[in-house]
């Protein structure tokens, strides 16, 4: 019988060459994406209010999802999402909308309230901003997966997660 034994040298990131860094970053370019990475996306729509269902972030573009109260939903972005985010705004633009519909439909004394009258107008007036308001919150949600997925593929989200969990590799950028 015969044994043979192999020896491997094995280098961090920070050590290999810099072709054999690229090696290492094209070799491990679904690293970030390999799961479900869209879950945390996902939960932030939950604690708002929208169940995202499906997306696509490919030829398609498109997110699809469910909003059962779209004022409430509105509202919990606002306390929830910074002004710079492009939900906070969809938010806003949509709850000003909305007051201004009130202030059209009430009886001129009671501006903060619908006049009884003007029920059926105001709730066909305010069904169609509803629907305005999920289309575009879907949007900015489509808008954001993409953005995160994009970063996870990027070099430096790579290079992160390999620093981070301190993957081994041979010296042509294999991972060992």
């Amino acid at each position: 019988m015969r044994e043979d034994t192999v020896t491997t040298k094995v280098y961090s990131f920070a050590e290999l060459s810099e072709s054999a860094k690229e090696n290492a970053i094209q070799n491990m370019s679904d690293i970030n994406v390999d799961y479900e990475w869209w879950d945390s996306e996902y939960m932030n729509a939950e604690n708002v209010g929208i169940k995202i269902t499906e997306f696509d972030i490919g030829r398609e573009s498109y997110c699809k999802g469910n909003i059962e109260d779209v004022e409430e939903t509105a509202n919990k972005i606002i306390a929830e999402h910074g002004e710079s985010c492009e939900t906070y705004q969809t938010a806003a633009n949509y709850l000003k909308e909305r007051r201004i519909l009130v202030e059209k439909y009430s009886d001129g004394i009671k501006t903060d309230e619908v006049a009884e009258d003007n029920d059926y107008d105001f709730d066909n007036d305010c069904d169609i901003l509803d629907d305005e308001f999920r289309v575009s919150i879907l949007e900015d949600y489509r808008i954001m997966l993409q953005k995160q997925y994009e970063y996870l593929c990027s070099e430096e989200a790579i290079i992160e997660t390999i620093e981070a969990n301190e993957y081994e590799f041979t010296e042509d950028g294999k991972l060992y």
